[in-house]
């Protein structure tokens, strides 16, 4: 007969806590998912049922690093997507072309639509082939820098919840 248990519940929730926080690693990379958005929500409520201050330092701090990953990501995107003039409607028509590419190409769509649709609309923005390749891979390396801020410091938030939910074990 199973006994329940405020440490199998403790178990339970820390469990499913690391599951969320590979998915949010994952929503990082594959942005239908909102990464960051995850692991704060995860996180805090993973202290608040935990209930203890190891639990809450972790969270706290892997809430700080997931803020910053994610205002980083904003920041370094937009500042370049500034720089190149790339307008909105650009990068709204590689949105809809990733969404797209989604459904036609199983894994990789998201990124073939989304980079293929984005040289189209900048070859339509500049008339030229050329220029749109090359403020096609601009704008790309500016959305890859982002991402990988983004998705370092979303694992760099899990591994502080790793040391909370250790500590947490360990002080319970």
């Amino acid at each position: 007969m199973w006994h329940h248990s405020a440490v199998d519940t403790d178990i339970l929730i820390t469990v499913l806590a690391g599951i969320l926080l590979v998915v949010a690693a994952v929503g990082t990379i594959y942005p239908i998912l909102p990464g960051s958005l995850i692991a704060i929500v995860t996180l805090l409520l993973w202290a608040w049922a935990m209930g203890s201050w190891p639990a809450w330092v972790a969270a706290v701090l892997g809430v700080l690093i997931c803020v910053v990953g994610w205002s980083a990501s904003a920041v370094l995107t937009g500042r370049k997507l500034k720089q190149l003039e790339v307008p909105r409607w650009s990068i709204l028509v590689a949105v809809v072309g990733g969404v797209a590419g989604m459904f036609l190409i199983p894994v990789v769509g998201l990124f073939v639509g989304f980079g293929v649709a984005l040289l189209l609309s900048e070859w339509v923005r500049h008339g030229d082939l050329r220029q749109a390749w090359h403020y096609s891979v601009q704008t790309l390396k500016a959305t890859g820098t982002g991402v990988l801020v983004e998705f370092t410091l979303v694992c760099v938030a899990a591994a502080v919840w790793t040391v909370g939910a250790i500590a947490h074990f360990w002080a319970g």
